[in-house]
């Protein structure tokens, strides 16, 4: 097995599971409350591997400045990402910011002039139009067209943050190695969480209220599971940065979308969530084309 398609699997089994770790604690303590703790929680991690690794920040300027900008940008898709869990249905948001993959192809040819074949542009057209499917229900033929819930429009906009970070990571990464260039992103992305929490639990505005909502009362698990969302989203992190460093990133970032498969069967088999027919219609379509591009 390919090294990148290896890193890339393991980075999609840990952040499968933070899907669902994030959606049931987002709905007891708020998505922004998950996000900060679950930072804090990485940047332990991290911290601990630089400490035994002898390894700090990087020292180049465009390299830090890049890194830092990736994490302001995955604190937005993080964000994103767990509101839209915390809304849910789970088993469609979550495929849904799978489509990343497909996304992450494009880029990294645009951008990094990575080659990309007939059947890769048709993998991504096909997990394109799944994610369509599977975020809008019809009733009645057209007119009663809606989608799913609000979740779907958070789930958009972290589905193209992360396509950024992953491409944006590449680079610096190869030049410099994967745990500086993820220790200054995860750091900048804690800062942003928590200075952002700290702004809305001050004044807390209508617009923001989305981000510490609950539905739920917190329990005693609830803070494990938070802590288990960080340290499985670290390890997820690690699998991924070091693929980005040893691989071509397109296969990389479209191996690790595959972790929503993961939350689907939780939401489904053990949360009971139901799919209509058009849902599984379209999350068969970004499996089917996340799968056509992997093996093109």
């Amino acid at each position: 097995m390919p090294a990148g398609l290896l890193f890339g699997l393991g980075a999609a089994l840990c952040w499968g599971l933070v899907d669902v770790c994030a959606a049931i604690a987002g709905r007891r303590i708020g998505s922004l409350k998950v996000l900060a703790i679950a930072q804090i929680a990485s940047i332990v991690v991290l911290s601990i591997a630089g400490v035994v690794m002898h390894v700090g920040l990087p020292r180049e300027a465009t390299i830090a400045l890049a890194a830092g900008i990736a994490g302001i940008a995955a604190a937005g898709a993080y964000l994103s990402f767990f509101t839209a869990l915390r809304i849910g249905p789970l088993a469609v948001v979550s495929p849904t910011v799978a489509a990343y993959g497909g996304l992450t192809v494009i880029l990294a040819v645009i951008f990094r002039g990575e080659a990309l074949s007939l059947g890769q542009a048709v993998g991504a057209a096909i997990a394109t139009i799944g994610v369509i499917l599977a975020g809008i229900v019809f009733d009645g033929g057209i007119r009663g067209t809606r989608i799913v819930s609000r979740g779907i429009g958070f789930a958009l906009v972290a589905l193209v943050l992360f396509a950024v970070v992953t491409v944006g990571m590449a680079g610096p990464i190869k030049a410099a190695g994967w745990l500086p260039v993820v220790l200054l992103s995860r750091i900048v992305n804690t800062i942003v969480s928590c200075v952002l929490l700290g702004a809305v639990l001050a004044g807390r505005p209508p617009r923001l209220e989305p981000l510490v909502a609950t539905s739920e009362s917190p329990t005693r698990a609830t803070f494990v599971l938070v802590v288990g969302a960080g340290l499985l989203d670290v390890l997820g992190l690690i699998s991924f940065a070091i693929g980005l460093e040893v691989a071509e990133t397109w296969l990389v970032g479209l191996a690790s979308s595959f972790g929503p498969a993961v939350a689907v069967i939780v939401a489904v088999v053990v949360l009971g969530e139901r799919l209509r027919p058009t849902q599984w219609l379209g999350l068969t379509g970004i499996a089917a084309g996340l799968l056509t591009v992997a093996v093109s």
